[in-house]
């Protein structure tokens, strides 16, 4: 009972503020794409930057972002970087593969903001892949984020 009133209440507060939250969020990471959707539409599309290494994530420290499905399990206000918001990483299939490889499949996957002492450089940021695999936007973009999806939220990561 008290689950489904908090729910109403952040839903009734949601919509009073007259933000729309996304439900599934998707990044595609050969266009460097992070996509918001609610019912199947665009709400917001931003340019990022991901791992600098390409491929698929399989082992800590091999700097690729993951590829699979996942959810917005938890975030951090005060991240290392400015605000980060934590992916699910790894799912089932990612310890398969690294239990198969020997390895480690690590565990910090991130969408966050820009460390401290880069912040000026705003967009621009995306023109390079400089992330340790997680995905990275603009801190007023990462502002924008934080208000649009909800922790529990959905995410697919696709090539």
């Amino acid at each position: 009972m008290l689950g489904a009133l908090l729910g109403l209440f952040v839903s009734s507060a949601a919509h009073a503020s007259g933000t729309i939250q996304a439900d599934k969020v998707v990044v595609i990471k050969n266009e460097k794409r992070l996509l918001f959707l609610r019912n199947g539409e665009i709400l917001k599309s931003y340019k990022v930057s991901i791992g600098r290494n390409p491929g698929r994530r399989v082992r800590r420290g091999d700097n690729r972002t993951p590829e699979g499905l996942y959810v917005i399990d938890r975030r951090n206000p005060r991240s290392s970087y400015y605000k980060a918001l934590h992916i699910s990483y790894p799912n089932a299939s990612d310890v398969r593969i690294a239990r198969k490889l020997g390895v480690s499949p690590g565990e910090e996957v991130l969408i966050h903001g820009l460390p401290e002492g880069f912040e000026d450089l705003g967009a621009s940021h995306a023109d390079l892949n400089w992330t340790r695999g997680c995905i990275a936007v603009s801190n007023e973009e990462m502002d924008e984020i934080w208000q649009l999806v909800a922790d529990g939220t959905p995410v697919k990561i696709i090539p």
